[in-house]
């Protein structure tokens, strides 16, 4: 029996191919696949593809359909066999080209780094160097150089992050991820090395010469976790031990890049160095929902992490006793908020953070009704979900006074 699965890197779907339903497919951007064909695997990309194979009338050894690539060239030709097997055949007038080839690379390296996390990096630092103005006129050289200072490090960490740890997991990745560009083979081993160690050389590099004590010590703490939770040696790999799974998402969300940005943007505006109320439940609150998205990142991972002896909560607990129990840290939080906002000295504050709180509790509880637990499409979404989420709270951290 042949499968096919289809990914995109904005979404978690997969299509399979069934004979006795045909083989349907939909309009889509940049996805990756691959089948398997006995005991061969043939690693393939679509790029646009909108066709729906009728197994009753499509699968005779003389039918063939296109798959179309960029600029509609034709890459693969995808043809049925009698015994209602997929067939992938590269096209003989395929020409690789080195634009093609770069943007395959530039598709793969979007893939190796997460977009979704690095975007959230971006907001929140973004966010949080915004804090310490007290006025227009801060607004100023020194802070958008500042503001660069912190943004490229702290992003090339995160992008280290999540590439040291699919260096690391390529075997568990085969199961959880194929369409991973290690596993897929659109990198190999030696690419990812190389990427990894030259975002290792440029987010420490970066942040020793801004000369800014809170903004090196923040960059080194964010690489030292990051490491920590992927890496296979003594003491470590942290992502095997639930708890310290836990604490190195907090430490890499909230605890380093909060208080780290927000001291080194003082800094650079020759401000002294004052602790605030937003910058404190910021360093919390994010601290305590990444924790959580570590533990809901798990969930759809259960079958790999258990074939490799990765005993994360979901595995030791089940997937919907610890999606129940994210879904209630997450909402006791929200609450913890509104309880933070309605103390507020200042009503405009006061009115926008219980309401806006209020809000994203209510989407929050409203989407995990509709979440399957156990079904790996559905927790996925709900994971990108609480990105959303995240985004939002960056937003209502200003209110918070």
């Amino acid at each position: 029996m042949t499968q096919t699965f289809i990914h995109s890197r904005f979404s978690s779907g997969f299509l399979h191919h069934q004979p006795e339903k045909g083989f349907l497919t939909s309009r889509t951007q940049r996805r990756h696949a691959r089948i398997w064909n006995g005991d061969k695997e043939f690693p393939f990309r679509v790029v646009s593809c909108h066709q729906n194979l009728d197994s009753a009338k499509n699968f005779s050894s003389s039918h063939e359909k296109p798959i179309t690539t960029h600029k509609k060239k034709l890459v693969q030709t995808l043809g049925a066999t009698s015994d209602g097997e997929l067939l992938i055949q590269p096209s003989d007038n395929v020409q690789v080209t080195w634009q093609n080839t770069l943007r395959r690379k530039w598709d793969a390296f979007c893939i190796f780094s997460r977009p979704y996390s690095a975007i959230c990096t971006i907001i929140g630092i973004s966010s949080v160097s915004l804090l310490p103005l007290t006025s227009v006129g801060d607004f100023s050289s020194a802070y958008f150089v500042g503001l660069l200072q912190a943004l490229i490090p702290f992003l090339c960490a995160n992008i280290y992050t999540s590439a040291i740890n699919q260096l690391v997991d390529v075997d568990i990745d085969k199961v959880n991820k194929p369409y991973l560009p290690l596993v897929s083979g659109e990198f190999s081993m030696g690419e990812g090395r190389a990427i990894v160690s030259a975002l290792t050389f440029t987010c420490l590099a970066m942040a020793i010469m801004s000369h800014s004590a809170p903004l090196l010590v923040g960059v080194l703490v964010y690489f030292l976790i990051g490491t920590a939770y992927s890496v296979e040696l003594p003491f470590l790999r942290w992502k095997t031990k639930p708890a310290m799974a836990a604490f190195s998402m907090a430490g890499l969300m909230g605890l380093t890049i909060q208080p780290a940005v927000f001291y080194h943007i003082q800094n650079a505006l020759g401000k002294p160095m004052v602790f605030s109320r937003s910058v404190g439940f910021a360093t919390i609150f994010f601290s305590i929902f990444a924790a959580v998205l570590g533990a809901v990142k798990d969930i759809p991972d259960v079958e790999g992490d258990r074939e490799f002896g990765n005993l994360t909560f979901s595995v030791r607990y089940g997937q919907e006793r610890v999606f129940s129990f994210c879904l209630n840290v997450l909402l006791m939080a929200y609450g913890a908020a509104v309880v933070v906002g309605a103390s507020s000295s200042f009503l405009l504050c006061k009115i926008v953070s219980v309401i806006g709180h209020t809000t994203l509790a209510s989407l929050l509880m409203l989407r995990a009704k509709s979440t399957n637990p156990t079904d790996s499409e559905s927790t996925q979404s709900f994971y990108m979900f609480l990105f959303k989420l995240l985004y939002a709270e960056y937003v209502l951290i200003h209110f918070m006074r």
